[in-house]
């Protein structure tokens, strides 16, 4: 009984001392990492008198390098020791942290300033994040990676969770200094790099190494290319992830511009969006498959439905309830998405896959950004989240008709419990065939 439960619990992974370790450094890291988004966004609307397209430029130069570095990551991925090359990234990560503190306490920061280190950091990250999600199946092994992901978006919004609000408190203690949340980022990089120089190197699961050799990164692409479901899966992080993904330039706006209120309100919507998003990744951790592929397609939709009802919420205390289930959908569609990439893909082409996926799902915030910004600050703020939830829900229709080609589609809705599910029938004169 207890062995079942053991194998089946949703904090199963955590058995596994390597990625204990890694997972309970994480949590510090990623709290010091919200508690630097939220100044970092707190500090450019202070130095561009609330300017919305400044915000929406400092988030695209942040996320931009995505797009030229993030391939180059997953091929670092599947070349080098992951482990390796995270503690080398998490080291320069810090570093970038600690000069943007010392700039902002020494009264020496400017907005350009915060612009270079944003796109400093963005690269450092681009290489990051495909490492630090292909070395998840090397801790884990692949029968625990579904909870692994969804463990570690749990790790990540119980951060969001308390770093918004931990930043908050700070900046507005400090009279709007957010020196203090730069401080303790920069700080919290220890905390991984310990993790990840205690690890037990047999107790790993590496993946063979690939050799060094000429169109890795095209090999890439073909092998994604070649598979429709991987395919599918890009285009819908693509999308959500460029227009609706923007949560960190629409709920600043709406908290200056809207509800004129300081950075303990802003870090208090953050944090209702980041309530929210626990509960999605606590749901997710029940997962033990791969999901399907009419699941991304729901779960982008109601999230499409959900950031459209943020936007045209009449007050703080209704915008801030409706952030929480907004936050939920948000999150069980990203999991679902990233889990369903990682065990779509050999290990062999993992890195590169995931770097793809990554450069998809965040490569383009620096378009969407930058125009959730400008349609923030000229048509107001609660615009920005009616036009990328609606951007969602027309993504995922389109997806639901691409996968609905030549067979009998039927939507059901379920209003207690809340259920969207979608049934797809045999394509007609033909048995419907496996679809994950």
């Amino acid at each position: 009984m207890s062995e079942r439960s053991d194998r089946s619990g949703p904090f199963r992974s955590l058995r596994v001392r390597n990625y204990r370790i890694f997972a309970s450094a994480n949590l510090v890291s990623l709290t010091g990492t919200w508690m630097q988004r939220i100044g970092q966004d707190w500090l450019v609307l202070q130095l561009s008198d609330d300017s919305g397209i400044a915000l929406g430029l400092v988030t695209a130069l942040q996320f931009g390098p995505t797009l030229v570095l993030g391939m180059y990551g997953g091929v670092l991925a599947d070349r080098y020791a992951k482990r390796r090359v995270l503690v080398i990234t998490q080291s320069l990560m810090g570093l970038l942290a600690l000069v943007l503190a010392v700039l902002v306490a020494t009264d020496g920061v400017a907005l350009w300033h915060v612009f270079v280190l944003a796109g400093a950091l963005g690269s450092v990250a681009a290489v990051d994040a495909p490492v630090r999600q292909a070395f998840v199946s090397e801790m884990v092994g692949p029968e625990l990676l579904p909870n692994a992901v969804s463990l570690n978006s749990t790790i990540f919004n119980g951060a969001r969770l308390v770093g918004p609000s931990l930043a908050g408190l700070l900046i507005g203690a400090a009279s709007g200094d957010t020196a203090p949340a730069f401080f303790l980022n920069a700080a919290s990089f220890a905390f991984t790099i310990a993790a990840l120089l205690a690890m037990r190197p047999g107790e790993l699961h590496p993946s063979p190494p690939v050799a060094r050799a000429k169109g890795q990164l095209r090999e890439g692409l073909t092998y994604t290319w070649a598979h429709p479901d991987l395919v599918l899966a890009m285009a819908l992080a693509f999308v959500v992830g460029t227009f609706s993904f923007n949560y960190q330039v629409t709920i600043a706006l709406m908290a200056r511009e809207v509800f004129d209120l300081g950075a303990q309100a802003f870090g208090l919507l953050s944090t209702c969006f980041a309530v929210g998003s626990l509960a999605g990744a606590l749901l997710s951790t029940r997962r033990s498959a791969r999901p399907r592929q009419r699941f991304l397609v729901g779960a982008a939709l109601v999230f499409g439905l959900f950031t459209i009802a943020c936007g045209l919420m009449p007050g703080y205390v209704a915008f801030a309830i409706a952030l929480v289930p907004a936050g939920a959908a948000g999150l069980v569609f990203s999991v679902a998405n990233n889990s369903f990439v990682q065990l779509g893909v050999d290990p062999q082409v993992r890195g590169r896959v995931m770097a793809l996926y990554f450069t998809c799902f965040m490569g383009g915030t620096p378009l969407g950004a930058p125009v959730i910004g400008w349609l923030a600050e000229n048509l107001g703020a609660p615009w920005g989240f009616i036009f990328g939830g609606a951007v969602s829900v027309l993504a995922a229709l389109a997806a639901a008709a691409w996968l609905a080609r030549g067979r009998r589609v039927r939507v059901e809705a379920h209003v207690v419990p809340p259920r969207l599910a979608l049934h797809v029938g045999p394509r007609a004169g033909g048995r419907l065939p496996d679809v994950p």
